[in-house]
C-alpha cells in the first residue's frame, strides 16, 4: 500500500512539478487517512482494499480529525489530497472508488488577511538597517526581499527562485514561475530594482547567472523559513500585529493596485491566481484604508517615486 503512496508522491514531484514542501503535505494527509483506515477496517490494508472505503468510512475519518482538534481548512485540504490519490490510482492502476466523489468538503470561511498599516510599512526600512547594523549585506538582502513581496506581489517561493540572470539589465517585467508550474509576467518598478541592485552590489559570492539571488549568511540559497523569519523579526522588533506576515506584504500589493484602478482579471494575472474567485476577495476590503496605503507607502505612489530605498 505504501509503495503506491510513494509512487504517487514521485508522480507529484516528477510529473506535476510540485515542490517538495507541497508533496510532503500530500503524504502527511494520505498517511493520516491510511492509519485511520487500518484501524477502521481492522486489518492491514492493500491497494485493492482501499477501493472498499465507503462514505461511512470517509465521514468517520473526517469526524476523527475533528475530535483531534483539526480545523475545517486542514481537513478540506486532506480530503483534496485523498481525492487526488484516488484519481492517480484510477489513472495508473485502474483502481476506482466512486464513494470519494460523494463526500463534500467541510465549509471553510474564506478570510482575507489585513493590509499592513501605512506607518508600519514606513518603519520597516529603518528597522531592517537597525536589526542588521553590523551586517550591511543582510540588511540589503532583507530589504530587497521585502520590496519584491511588497512591490511585485510575489510569493516567498517565487522571490527565492529568482536567479541573477532574471534581473540583469533591469527587464521591464520578470518571468515568474508560480504554483502548478504556471508562468506569468510581473512588472517591476525602479524602487524594487534599486533595492535588488544595492543588495547584489554588496553581496559576497553567488555571482553565476544561474545562482539564486537571495543567499544565507553561509552563502547557501535562502530557504522559505529564513524568509519568513525576516518578517517575523521585523514584526517583533516593531511590535506589530500578528497579521504582519510575508503574505500580508503580497496582500498589500494587491489591494493597493485594486484601489488604483487595476481590473480583477489583470490583478489575477499579476498574482498568479488560478481562480478569479480568489482574486475577488480583494473587493471586500476597506477602500479608504487601501487608498491610504497606496498613496503613502506603496512604490507605485507618485509621492514615493523618489523614496529612499536604502537598506
Amino acid at each position: 500500500m505504501y509503495e503506491a503512496v510513494a509512487e504517487f508522491i514521485n508522480y507529484l514531484t516528477q510529473t506535476k512539478n510540485y515542490s517538495a514542501h507541497t508533496a510532503a503535505a500530500y503524504k502527511r494527509d494520505l498517511d493520516d487517512f491510511l492509519h485511520f483506515y487500518q484501524d477502521f477496517a481492522g486489518t492491514n490494508i492493500t491497494i485493492r482494499e482501499i477501493t472498499q472505503a465507503d462514505t461511512v468510512c470517509f465521514r468517520a475519518w473526517m469526524a476523527s480529525r475533528a475530535r483531534r482538534g483539526m480545523v475545517h481548512k486542514s481537513t478540506a485540504r486532506a480530503l483534496s489530497s485523498l481525492r487526488a490519490f484516488y484519481r492517480f490510482l484510477d489513472k495508473a492502476h485502474g483502481i476506482k472508488n466512486s464513494s470519494i466523489g460523494l463526500i463534500s468538503s467541510p465549509k471553510v470561511p474564506r478570510k482575507l488577511s489585513k493590509a499592513i498599516e501605512t506607518i508600519d510599512v514606513e518603519h520597516m526600512n529603518n528597522a531592517v538597517r537597525e536589526l542588521n547594523a553590523d551586517n550591511p549585506e543582510i540588511a540589503a538582502r532583507d530589504w530587497a526581499l521585502i520590496m519584491l513581496l511588497f512591490g511585485c506581489g510575489l510569493r516567498i517561493s517565487e522571490a527565492l527562485n529568482l536567479r541573477n540572470r532574471d534581473v540583469r539589465g533591469r527587464p521591464a517585467a520578470l518571468r515568474i514561475l508560480g504554483k502548478g508550474n504556471k508562468e506569468r509576467m510581473v512588472p517591476v518598478l525602479e524602487p524594487v530594482y534599486d533595492a535588488i541592485e544595492k543588495y547584489m552590489n554588496v553581496r559576497t559570492g553567488a555571482v553565476g547567472a544561474d545562482d539564486e539571488i537571495f543567499r544565507s549568511v553561509r552563502g547557501l540559497p535562502m530557504s522559505p523559513r529564513m524568509a519568513e523569519k525576516v518578517v517575523e523579526k521585523l514584526r517583533i522588533y516593531l511590535q506589530l500585529p500578528d497579521y504582519v506576515t510575508p503574505h500580508a506584504l503580497r496582500h498589500t500589493f494587491a489591494t493597493a493596485l485594486l484601489a488604483g484602478g487595476v481590473d480583477l482579471r489583470s490583478l489575477q494575472e499579476l498574482l498568479g491566481h488560478s481562480s478569479l474567485s480568489t482574486t475577488q476577495l480583494y473587493t471586500k476590503v476597506d477602500m479608504s484604508e487601501i487608498m491610504k496605503i497606496y498613496n503613502h507607502a506603496h512604490p507605485r505612489a507618485e509621492n514615493n517615486a523618489d523614496a529612499d530605498t536604502e537598506s
